[in-house]
């Protein structure tokens, strides 16, 4: 089913309808204030950089890989001076190097264990076992052979404890992390965001709740283009302050985005494909540049997804694992909202989570349920140094009803957005397409769920 069928094609990106001039050319025209641009009103929580702080008990995980260095080298170094004296023993075991009688390269291991570690847990903020697992084998694989081969290894006391407290320094490095670090840090994380949650009352939901599990509520539905406030029979209220107004206009902004990216199928280019046939696409939109496109098809009534992904986003984060937040901190009218996100971590921990303030706009046409959503600014949400802070542009999810069969639907998340810090592009753009699909698969066991409990 084509997206754009039955559809006028869409103008070029580049040539928005009116209402989506730029706030600096609309403040001009309405002689106000000049507004921040979309960069300057979101800063990172620590600058450009996007550093963040180490916990404590990363800092002294960090100490004890700095002491693991100088605990070797200081025995390195005695062992140097045992034999002769330590310059022409160092001449010998560095530039005469043999394995079976030099203990240079315990130091290179140990010299190994600090960089490696240091790089991947202390400016990295990495939140995953892979890079520990690699310096334990690495350095337990070679100390086996190592002991093998050694020729001098019983000559003196240092012969016996430079592999033997390698060893086990490298393995309580391994045990600190796993059973230490790692779990603290999840348990402070889940701490934070359960505060998060008290902070601030949630609220009823945007709309209310199906009265059965096969009934479902609709909004009413939106008339695309319409600049007209509802009544109140029926239909959203008009928003109060010029801020609630700006929110309203960022959202319908959203809106069009998403609905031009639909329409622009033809232009999407295939990025890749899981193994339930989900596909990503990409397309680059300027001044947002790549936005990733995931289509699927889903062996559930439209309804279905509308009421567990559009209707109910801070319900989300009970099974869907990409996400560890979600709180609405305002509803503007009956359709437009703001919420606050963190993301869990992603690319094996390397990505840490990252925290978004987003604006949200609902409508509802006659084949499909749509929400979309882009950055804002709130003050009930600043940047913290606890998270980088993200910045989302155009995106959202559609729900296409099938007009053949009532039991399937295309389901459609349009991604774009921005992580900050220094990461690698090509690092970022591998870890949204595997975040996708992992969001298809937590989608696809609570849709499995919600059908057999029917």
């Amino acid at each position: 089913m084509r997206l754009a069928e039955g559809k006028q094609v869409a103008a070029p990106f580049s040539l928005l309808p009116g209402r989506m001039k730029s706030h600096e050319e609309k403040d001009h025209l309405q002689d106000g204030p000049p507004k921040t641009s979309r960069s300057q009103a979101r800063p990172s929580p620590r600058g450009a950089d996007g550093i963040t702080t180490l916990t404590d008990v990363r800092r002294t995980f960090c100490l004890f890989v700095t002491f693991d260095l100088l605990f070797t080298s200081l025995l390195w170094i005695i062992e140097l001076n045992i034999r002769d004296s330590i310059w022409k023993d160092l001449e010998i075991e560095v530039l005469q190097y043999d394995i079976s009688s030099s203990f240079f390269d315990i130091f290179l291991l140990a010299v190994f264990r600090f960089f490696f570690l240091q790089l991947c847990y202390g400016a990295l903020h990495l939140r995953h076992w892979w890079a520990i697992a690699v310096t334990s084998l690495v350095t337990t694989s070679f100390l086996i052979g190592k002991v093998i081969c050694n020729k001098v290894l019983f000559q003196n006391a240092i012969g016996y404890i430079l592999p033997i407290s390698s060893f086990i320094v490298a393995w309580l490095e391994t045990w600190f992390l796993d059973f230490k670090m790692l779990p603290q840090e999840a348990e402070e994380e889940r701490a934070y965001l359960a505060a998060l949650g008290r902070s601030c009352d949630p609220g009823p939901t945007l709309y209310p709740r199906a009265t059965s599990d096969r009934q479902f509520y609709s909004p009413p539905e939106s008339l695309a283009g319409s600049e007209e406030e509802p009544d109140e029979e029926g239909h959203e209220s008009g928003p109060r302050t010029e801020q609630e107004k700006e929110f309203v206009q960022q959202g319908q902004e959203a809106m069009v985005l998403v609905e031009q990216i639909l329409q622009q199928e033809e232009n999407w280019k295939f990025n890749k494909r899981s193994d339930q046939g989900d596909t990503v696409y990409t397309l680059e939109i300027p001044s947002f540049g790549k936005t990733f496109i995931l289509k699927a098809l889903m062996q559930c009534p439209a309804e279905l997804l509308y009421q567990e992904i559009i209707l109910q986003p801070e319900k989300m984060v009970q099974w869907n694992k990409t996400i560890s937040a979600c709180q609405i901190l305002q509803r503007v009218d009956d359709n437009t909202s703001v919420s606050y996100d963190v993301s869990s971590g992603a690319a094996g921990g390397i990505i840490p989570p990252r925290d978004f303030v987003n604006v949200r706009r609902v409508e509802h046409r006659s084949d499909r349920y749509l929400s979309a959503g882009m950055a804002v600014v709130h003050k009930a949400r600043p940047p913290h140094s606890r998270f980088v802070r993200g910045e989302n542009g155009p995106g959202g999810f559609v729900v296409l009803k099938s007009s053949n069969n009532p039991s399937l639907c295309n389901f459609i998340w349009v991604l774009n957005t921005d992580l900050k810090g220094r990461l690698p592009r090509y690092l970022i753009n591998q870890s949204l397409a595997a975040t996708m699909f992992e969001f298809m698969n937590h989608l696809r066991q609570r849709v499995s769920e919600l059908q057999s409990n029917l």
